[in-house]
């Protein structure tokens, strides 16, 4: 039964055949419409948007992210506005919420927390997503396309208006899964986006961590290192644009060995007054810093503190294992990749560190079978790896014979 919201859906498009289904399945019973502009798509997108009653919009593509939504918006009948991309899908948890906060008359922008799914040390991210239709509110630049500038603006001539934040998951985002990242086609029409957009502006503090970002993901280190302190130079980042660029350039730092101003950055981005779940990726990767070092204590600490925050997080588990095997600590160790496996039973990595802690306990049998789903899990994900990791199962099963305690595997 459709649940009347006040709310459209709106959508830019281009032959996501494969995942939008998916996306307006998860709105379709909450939405009052869905207006989906298509930017050219020759798959069959537009037939499976009109099979969702969707309302369907052709606009020619001007390589600009911002002009697009804007001419979305130009068709909302609604009072209120849910932006989308075709590769994500509404949580269905966070729908009494969004009804409730929508209520509120002074609240204009609704922050919405985005669950990277495939991001491994930073998998949550926080959007303005879900806003009052008004005349001033428009998209502005042309990669990562925000409503952020007009608010800030808009939030100055007419002060009543609030910003609200959602703390629970309400996006999950599949576009960082790994095949998806490996599109340097994608890349690359960023890049050339975010560039020519800071030609025009540059001392621009969110563009300067994006496209930092960008460099050092593309590997260009010292280029991103460059645009990052750019960006903290400015002095004009918001809060949440801060943590970025010191968490970016702290990840940066770790790899040109600059260990003690790495440290620096990461505690700076931690004591950014952001909700807790976006910083984990600086508390994770400031706890495999301090691993590296041999501050494992330190590291168990961060760790620790990252699930405090997300109990469900399996590679702060895995690491914290890593961590108490490194100080001797067997039994924790154990507990931890347990509690990793639990989370993730894909995780060949820990069934690996779990069956040696177990042989190393003298619990043979259930150390086998530990070490024969790592295995088996390793071939599907990574050959090489598994070549590996049955040379060294038969030098343990030799070592195992000649004590005469094999169990045949």
């Amino acid at each position: 039964m459709t649940i009347h919201s006040n709310i459209t859906l709106s959508m830019i498009v281009k032959n996501e055949a494969h995942n939008l289904s998916d996306c307006l399945h998860s709105v379709k019973d909450f939405v009052d419409e869905m207006i989906i502009v298509d930017t050219g798509s020759t798959d069959n997108t537009k037939e499976i948007a009109y099979s969702f009653g969707a309302k369907v919009y052709d606009y020619s593509w001007q390589e600009n992210f911002a002009l697009a939504r804007n001419y979305a918006l130009e068709y909302v009948n609604t009072e209120w506005v849910l932006v989308l991309d075709a590769d994500e899908v509404l949580n269905p948890v966070i729908i009494p919420y969004i009804q409730q906060v929508i209520k509120e008359k002074e609240n204009l922008v609704v922050n919405l927390i985005r669950h990277e799914i495939g991001a491994l040390s930073s998998p949550y991210s926080q959007l303005s997503r879900l806003f009052r239709k008004h005349p001033d509110i428009k998209f502005s630049r042309p990669y990562h396309a925000l409503i952020d500038d007009a608010v800030l603006s808009l939030q100055k001539q007419e002060t009543h208006w609030r910003i609200v934040d959602l703390p629970e998951i309400a996006i999950k985002h599949y576009g960082y899964q790994p095949e998806i990242i490996a599109s340097q086609d994608k890349a690359k029409r960023a890049k050339k986006a975010m560039e020519s957009y800071l030609s025009q502006n540059p001392n621009d503090a969110y563009v300067c961590s994006k496209l930092g970002a960008l460099y050092l993901e593309l590997g260009d280190t010292k280029k991103g290192i460059k645009l990052l302190k750019t960006g903290l130079k400015s002095n004009l980042a918001t809060t949440a644009t801060l943590f970025e660029l010191h968490y970016h350039l702290a990840n940066a730092l770790v790899k040109e060995k600059q260990w003690e101003m790495a440290v620096k950055h990461y505690q700076k981005a931690m004591t950014q007054p952001i909700l807790a779940k976006l910083k984990l990726g600086a508390y994770h990767n400031f706890g495999s810093l301090c691993y590296q070092g041999q501050d494992f204590h330190n590291a168990i600490k961060l760790y620790q503190e990252c699930l405090k925050i997300e109990p469900n997080f399996a590679l702060a588990y895995y690491n914290l294992g890593l961590s108490y095997r490194a100080m001797g600590r067997n039994f924790k160790a154990i507990d931890a990749y347990q509690n990793a496996i639990k989370l993730d039973t894909n995780y060949p990595w820990a069934y690996q560190n779990l069956g040696v802690l177990l042989y190393k306990q003298g619990e043979i049998e259930e150390s086998i079978k530990a070490f024969q789903k790592a295995y088996s899990l390793h071939k599907q994900q990574n050959p090489e790896i598994a070549k590996e990791l049955k040379q060294e199962l038969l030098d343990i099963a030799i070592e195992l014979v000649e004590n005469e305690e094999f169990l045949s595997m």
